[in-house]
């Protein structure tokens, strides 16, 4: 998609007349394939199942992928920040401004230390638990209110070996595991955003 007509689709006179959702899949831009990339991993399989996987356009504003899909009389804006992880929330609260969204209605997508891999837990609010990429998207938007999808993908027995794990890729027998996680992830967050559009209120 041209970025031009792109940006144009941004404009709130072009709003959908049903609700609007930011989706951020959060991880570290370069790194597809690790764990605490696994959160994009999600979005891609999002953007595929929506029809729009070949409609990301990099938008400056606010350093992220974004690609626009309908969902019913709804749209989502899917979005994969293209700064670290530790400064994702920069890209997500600068989209949500842009998009002219609460932060109610952006939902963060993230890898979990504290869930194997293939659990699945859809949390609304909170704290971030120790991740670094929930921590900056509650500092950015001021407020923790947002809907997380949470992918674990395991804990090391060791907890010095915390970084290298969450940076390195799933092993082969871990990557049988991933297609079907992401399946599920996916229904996991259109059930949830379909329950949510058709609802009376933007509240979880």
């Amino acid at each position: 998609m041209p970025q031009s007509r792109f940006f144009s689709q941004c404009d709130p006179e072009l709003r959908s007349p049903g609700k609007r959702w930011l989706v951020a899949g959060l991880g570290n831009p370069g790194l597809p394939g690790t764990r605490h990339s696994v959160g994009m991993a999600v979005l891609g399989q999002l953007a595929r199942r929506l029809g729009v996987a070949e409609s990301w356009a990099r938008d400056s504003r606010c350093a992220a992928d974004l690609a626009l899909a309908a969902l019913g009389d709804a749209q989502l804006v899917l979005l994969r920040p293209r700064r670290l992880m530790n400064v994702n929330g920069r890209s997500v609260a600068r989209a949500a401004e842009l998009f002219g969204l609460t932060a109610e209605e952006v939902y963060l997508v993230h890898d979990e230390l504290d869930k194997p891999l293939g659990k699945l837990a859809l949390k609304l609010g909170g704290s971030a638990r120790g991740h670094n990429g929930v921590r900056s998207c509650i500092s950015c938007l001021n407020s923790s209110a947002m809907p997380r999808l949470r992918v674990g993908i395991g804990r090391p027995t060791h907890p010095s070996a915390i970084q290298a794990y969450v940076l390195s890729c799933f092993s082969p027998e871990e990557q049988v595991l991933l297609p079907p996680l992401l399946d599920r992830a996916t229904d996991l967050l259109l059930d949830h955003i379909r329950a949510r559009s058709q609802g009376p209120s933007s509240g979880p």
